[in-house]
């Protein structure tokens, strides 16, 4: 049985503790700001939380950009080079083209590395929805399954994998093209906060509004409670872009309404928190096969 690396990029919000339970690598995509390109490093090694977050609180753009191909060569050289097989779960496709350049890449260093087999899948999610995936492929890896095996199955796994998320505005989602809705939901209305899912071709969409900030920590958890199936045996995760302190509230929420194994909180990383602004806040769990595209009426 081959050695299997697991790799994901910096949309995958995974950090570094997480990262090394699971013995998961990543691909850095980059930021730019203020004429600088700077590598979106998922342990904060070029800004602090605070210090990216407070460029976008005053009014600020942080651009992103995908995986580069020198640093899918660099990586997948190296994992190929030591005789790994390697997995690469790249964010969505509708966020991003890192997969399809990866893919590029990938038919490159297995003709260099001919004994070596690489996967690179579109999870259809962003965020820890995304590292939810490559843990999945982790767990596979360590049953022992082989690097086709484990493509093929966390292909099937994609459309069970729930994320719901909230931000302050809107305005960081639509400048940056990540969001599908209705005109309706680009109103700045007092307090009205928008929910927004990952749906099952991969696009982020907003389904509904809700008046103010607490009402709407409570309702992703809310729905994540509706979504999830066997929650006993899972982790469940949060993913907050610098407001710790309200993450750690919907934690007690999710302990209160929803069994389960653990909940851990991550970062929202440089590239997530780029594209979704200061506060956002998302809940990430496996539970029943996602049905709904943008334009239907959501029903859980």
């Amino acid at each position: 049985m081959g050695m299997v690396k697991i790799l994901t990029d910096s949309c995958g919000d995974l950090g570094k503790e997480t990262r090394e339970i699971y013995d998961i690598d990543y691909c850095r995509m980059n930021t730019q700001y203020d004429g600088k390109e700077t590598p979106a490093s998922l342990d904060w090694e070029y800004y602090t939380p605070k210090s990216l977050y407070d460029i976008m609180r005053d009014g600020n753009r942080v651009f992103t950009t995908m995986v580069p191909t020198e640093e899918f060569v660099n990586v997948f050289g190296k994992y190929a080079g030591e005789g790994y097989d390697i997995i690469y779960i790249g964010c969505s496709l509708k966020q991003s083209g890192s997969v399809n350049v990866a893919k590029t890449v990938a038919k490159d260093v297995m003709k260099i590395y001919p004994d070596v087999k690489i996967h690179c899948i579109d999870s259809k999610h962003a965020s820890t929805g995304e590292g939810m995936i490559a843990i999945r492929a982790a767990e596979y890896r360590d049953q022992g399954l082989d690097a086709d095996t484990i493509a093929m199955k966390v292909e099937e796994d994609l459309k069970y994998c729930h994320e719901f998320c909230t931000v302050h505005t809107l305005d960081c989602l639509k400048r940056a093209g990540r969001v599908k809705a209705s005109s309706a939901f680009f109103g700045n209305l007092l307090g009205v906060k928008p929910i927004i899912i990952a749906d099952a071709e991969g696009d982020q969409t907003a389904i509904k509004k809700v008046k103010g900030r607490k009402a709407a920590l409570d309702e992703i958890v809310d729905l994540l409670a509706e979504a999830v199936i066997d929650s006993e045996d899972q982790t469940l995760f949060i993913s907050h872009a610098d407001c710790l302190d309200e993450a750690e509230y919907v934690k007690k929420q999710m302990e209160e309404k929803i069994p389960c194994k653990e909940i851990r909180i991550e970062y929202m990383g440089p590239i997530i928190g780029s594209s979704i602004g200061p506060s956002g806040m998302a809940v990430f769990g496996w539970g029943k096969e996602i049905t709904f595209r943008s334009g239907d009426k959501y029903e859980q």
